[in-house]
């Protein structure tokens, strides 16, 4: 059986990350491409050089050339600038959508049945600007959203507990931006909800601590943004949908009508498989649920009306 192949824009800290997580995964042979000659080139080697180490047979090459991405099964979006200290999420709007025309023009010229999976912030926007450009099934499109917000809110609750980060569970929705929605009710460990576990005081402060997880590091690093746990969290993604496992994660993907959305990509609660985003699990929410995640969409809107793209 052929091996699956995924292509990865942008070889960036991102990217580069990106790349390393799919081949110890063994999830296919992997393409890194950038428009900077070498960087990519150079990256894939020194990936390749590491697989003898790990044991990964995960093929890995570096490109300029969108050719090379010919006939992918998933291609990953992460090029774009990072965010800066002081910068919002959406400041980067006007660069990163020139950035990502280019992109997906490439992509759906080379692998038009691929799933994308787009990382490159204001994500939310971003997503839906992918699928405008490519023309494509929109299920075929997902952002990186609450795969992350999620995974900080179950590190950040497992740190105050003291447990293992694998008994926790947590589910964020709504945009990748500070409007975001961690739904505390949702948040367990085996099973037991958090609030038995932590006084909610700081089940707030786990909150507010999740909301601002991205600024928190770019903050720190003062040169760029996160990196480990975003191309971790896109991995995860890809793998899903390779293995066809219907993993049930939070990411932005194509409402239509659910939670009350239509004709948007938020940060829902998703059924990833072989499928791209196979089914949308609607949740009971509260009333200030609704009016959190309703105030997050109306951010979004209002990002993609700046953009004049349709």
């Amino acid at each position: 059986m052929a091996r699956k192949k995924i292509s990865v824009i942008g070889a960036g800290h991102v990217g580069a990350h990106t790349a390393l997580w799919l081949a110890l995964k063994e999830l296919g042979d992997v393409v890194l491409l950038d428009i900077v000659e070498g960087v990519p080139q150079g990256k894939a080697l020194d990936l390749m050089e590491a697989s003898p180490i790990e044991g990964f047979d995960s093929n890995i090459i570096g490109t300029n050339d969108y050719k090379d991405t010919a006939g992918s099964d998933v291609v990953v979006i992460t090029a774009g600038i990072p965010r800066k200290p002081g910068m919002s999420r959406s400041d980067l709007i006007n660069t990163n959508v020139g950035i990502l025309k280019a992109v997906v023009e490439g992509v759906a010229k080379y692998s038009p049945n691929a799933h994308i999976l787009v990382v490159t912030n204001p994500l939310d926007v971003m997503v839906y600007a992918a699928w405008k450009m490519s023309g494509m099934e929109p299920h075929k499109i997902m952002g990186l959203s609450g795969a992350l917000d999620g995974s900080r809110m179950r590190a950040f609750i497992a740190m105050e507990l003291g447990v293992s980060v694998e008994d926790v569970h947590a589910m964020v929705i709504g945009g990748h931006a500070d409007e975001m929605v961690p739904l505390r009710r949702y948040a367990t460990v085996s099973g037991i909800p958090v609030a038995q576990l932590l006084s909610p005081e700081k089940m707030d402060a786990v909150i507010a601590r999740t909301k601002k997880a991205g600024g928190e590091i770019v903050a720190l690093l003062k040169t760029g943004s996160a990196y480990y746990a975003p191309s971790a969290a896109v991995a995860e993604m890809a793998e899903a949908i390779i293995r066809d496992k219907k993993r049930i994660i939070p990411c932005a993907a194509y409402c239509n009508g659910q939670y009350g959305v239509d004709g948007l990509f938020i940060g829902v609660p998703v059924m990833v498989g072989a499928g791209g985003a196979e089914k949308i699990i609607e949740v009971e929410l509260d009333n200030d649920e609704k009016k959190a995640f309703m105030g997050s969409v109306a951010a979004v809107k209002g990002l993609i009306a700046d953009l004049k793209i349709g």
